[in-house]
């Protein structure tokens, strides 16, 4: 690798706060905000919307939607359309 061009490569905390989970790994990700590890150390952290620890195919939870209801909604709105 060429010096100089590449970004810090560094250990940093992803944080799902949705489904209380976090994992240590390394990344060029930086942040302002830090966490206290396990470990001792403090490291970045980076909060993350989802992840392997809320996304319904990792955790085998799948979300059911009203599709009838939605069927209903959408032909009464465009009814007056079809005519």
């Amino acid at each position: 690798m060429k010096n100089g061009i590449h970004p810090a490569y560094h250990t940093v905390v992803y944080r799902d706060r949705n489904a209380d989970y976090a994992f240590l790994t390394r990344s060029t990700e930086t942040s302002e905000k830090t966490i206290e590890w396990t470990d001792g150390q403090t490291y970045p952290v980076v909060d993350v919307q989802i992840s392997a620890g809320s996304h319904p195919f990792w955790t085998g939870r799948t979300r059911v939607l009203d599709t009838a209801g939605r069927i209903e909604k959408f032909n009464a709105k465009y009814a007056k359309f079809s005519k």
